[in-house]
């Protein structure tokens, strides 16, 4: 089969759609960098959810954001009308040339559609969705169903354009304002960990709780840490049962043994906060990619998640534990039967996760200063 890839000639304004969680977001970076260097006089624009900006924000491929605000689904009918109506406004007033949406929701779809650009690329429905999806599109990439990474995944997109992407175009990046690293200094010195002075930092939550480990584990391996003299900074974004879970965590610890910062930082700080760490632990969610984009050293818990789709990318520092005693895993089940909690995670031992913790902080000091060239270690451990 031959395939037949659009004529790209004349493409000076291209619109990327990525309407997904933080996470999701970062891990499209890639793409609008290999954009730029194939389009340079080409403006590039983002369509993402107003909260994910952040993700994107300072990105040097990136001329201009178009963010939808989901909060207004709260607000009253008119409010959100005329919401929808300006965003769809300033895309038809743009007139891309190219519109790339890089999701398989419907919204997406209808962007493209309505932008009126001569090439518009999508992932095949295949017959999901509304009615009449597929027609949304000039261009469709059929999507693969095996395992594959969600970075691949955006890049497929590229690929179906012509355009192929080479191994050392495929890097994340996070940008971080000096700001942003002036302010996490300040209140590290106010939790009495001084500049330069090395920390754990421990982000153990996520915005689906079935990711995350249990708070007496989480504990365990804090307490751990205490009695090595590892200084110890524990985060969470300020979501209520984030906070909450933060706070069963510090109940089962020794009081002084944690600077929380849980609630008091942006994301922007909390890239900082993940730059100027010994190490990250944390689970499938946002801080990993971060970590990422970089190249700092992390350990991530993966549960119900495939840590082959969401595992940390290019991150030769990085390091993942899951259980080789649940063969139903990757399930993507909110906990086991919808319970919840999630049992790869429930039996997952403390003494496991500190061995890999050991292992990751000796071998980042052997290596200070030294640069690491290897691929990302995939650990599985028996609880």
């Amino acid at each position: 089969m031959i395939a037949r890839y659009p004529d790209l000639q004349g493409v000076r304004r291209i619109l990327v759609a990525k309407l997904r969680h933080h996470g999701d977001v970062l891990l499209t970076t890639p793409l609008f960098t290999i954009l730029k260097e194939r389009f340079p006089e080409a403006s590039i624009d983002a369509y993402i959810y107003q909260e994910t900006l952040p993700m994107l924000e300072g990105h040097v491929a990136i001329d201009g954001f178009l963010l939808y605000d989901k909060k207004l689904k709260k607000s009253s009918w008119w409010k959100r009308v005329w919401h929808e109506c300006s965003l769809l406004w300033q895309i038809v007033r743009k007139r891309y040339d190219l519109v790339i949406n890089l999701t398989e929701g419907d919204r997406g779809a209808l962007v493209a559609w309505l932008s009126g650009a001569r090439i518009r690329m999508g992932f095949d429905p295949e017959g999901s969705g509304m009615w009449g999806k597929r027609k949304c599109y000039t261009h469709l990439v059929r999507i693969c169903h095996q395992t594959r990474h969600t970075v691949e995944r955006h890049l497929d997109l590229l690929r179906g354009l012509g355009i192929f992407p080479k191994e050392d175009e495929r890097e994340l990046s996070f940008f971080i304002p000096q700001e942003a690293y002036q302010r996490v200094r300040e209140l590290l010195k106010a939790g009495n960990i001084l500049e330069d002075q090395p920390f754990i930092l421990v982000h153990p939550v996520s915005r689906w709780l079935f990711k995350c480990l249990p708070e007496a584990t989480v504990a365990g391996v804090i307490r751990y840490l205490h009695q090595r003299g590892h200084k110890i900074v524990l985060t969470a974004s300020s979501d209520p049962l984030e906070l909450a879970m933060n706070e069963k965590i510090l109940a089962l610890v020794p009081e002084g043994s944690v600077f929380h910062l849980g609630g008091k930082i942006s994301l922007k700080e909390l890239g900082a906060l993940i730059d100027l760490s010994t190490l990250l632990l944390c689970v499938d969610s946002v801080p990993l990619h971060m970590a990422s984009a970089l190249k700092a050293p992390a350990v991530a818990i993966f549960g119900p998640t495939s840590e082959q789709t969401w595992a940390p990318w290019n991150n030769p520092h990085a390091r993942v534990i899951t259980s080789k005693k649940h063969p139903c895993r990757p399930c993507y089940m909110p906990g086991c039967g919808g319970s919840g909690r999630s049992d790869c995670l429930e039996t997952l031992s403390v003494s496991s996760i500190c061995l890999t913790l050991d292992d990751m902080l000796v071998s980042s000091k052997e290596s200070q200063n030294v640069e690491r060239v290897c691929e990302t270690n995939f650990l599985e451990v028996d609880s």
